[in-house]
């Protein structure tokens, strides 16, 4: 299938651009990966939302741009309660960077999960991190080998879903931590409805997360009732004091109300 059919042009030129960019010159081997299902345990045992704060210096659905220091960011997110972080590594359309990730990832002691849009192998030996992205929508066809792929590096994998199919590939792929993207591909939009129609679907052991549309506390609870172990939030955190943000999140528990 033509992997390029009915996305958004934005997503196209992200994917066209990623085709052509190369991977690292020797294989990347993760000694001691932080364990996000774990760290995410850690957070709800304690009383907090699980929140994956992400590092996303812009995007193509943002016009805000930040061009703070990535590590501030990082321990702003972490001081305010993050159970992980994400950081984008995608350059062209995120404002990204390896080198971002590597500075971060030194900085915290928290899960850190590499974003971006792989899609071959030698793109995973970019730069070491507890955590890679797969997209199944990218990998039709080789998601199994990418997975044991990143697995054999040391890597945790985080597929993306964005419906029932792929969902589906994503757990006989051997998935086992799952993102549900409420943002479809084809025209941004986000349908917060998404993660609760697919989240009965996957196996009780899956640690499933919810991705995309998360900005407020009554969303926080409301993608938590629906069964998410940890909740992916970008722009609404970015926007802004990064700690104040993160800790007005990662507070937003049902004892709260």
């Amino acid at each position: 299938m033509d992997t390029d059919q009915e996305l958004a042009p934005a997503v196209a030129s992200i994917i066209a651009a990623a085709r052509e960019r190369g991977g690292g010159d020797e294989r990347v081997s993760v000694a001691h990966a932080r364990s996000l299902p774990a760290a995410l345990s850690a957070a709800a045992a304690a009383g907090r939302a699980p929140v994956i704060a992400e590092i996303k210096p812009t995007s193509p659905t943002t016009e805000s741009e930040r061009t703070d220091d990535p590590v501030a960011l990082a321990r702003a997110m972490v001081e305010g309660g993050a159970a992980a972080l994400s950081v984008l590594t995608e350059p062209a359309h995120f404002g990204g960077s390896a080198e971002n990730l590597r500075r971060v990832r030194a900085a915290v002691d928290v899960p850190v999960i590499r974003k971006d849009f792989i899609l071959h192998e030698r793109q995973l030996d970019v730069v070491e991190s507890d955590v890679v992205l797969l997209i199944a929508r990218f990998l039709e066809d080789s998601l199994e080998a990418m997975l044991e792929a990143a697995r054999a590096r040391g890597f945790q994998v985080l597929v993306e879903v964005h419906d029932r199919a792929e969902l589906d590939r994503a757990i006989a792929a051997g998935a086992s931590i799952v993102g549900v993207n409420n943002r479809d591909l084809g025209r941004l939009v986000v349908d917060r409805e998404t993660f609760g129609r697919l989240a009965p679907h996957a196996p009780g052991d899956t640690t499933l997360i919810a991705e995309s549309g998360i900005a407020t506390a009554a969303q926080v609870r409301a993608m938590r009732r629906a069964g998410a172990d940890g909740l992916l939030i970008g722009s609404a955190i970015m926007d802004g004091d990064v700690e104040t943000n993160t800790r007005r999140l990662t507070t937003a528990t049902e004892t709260t109300e």
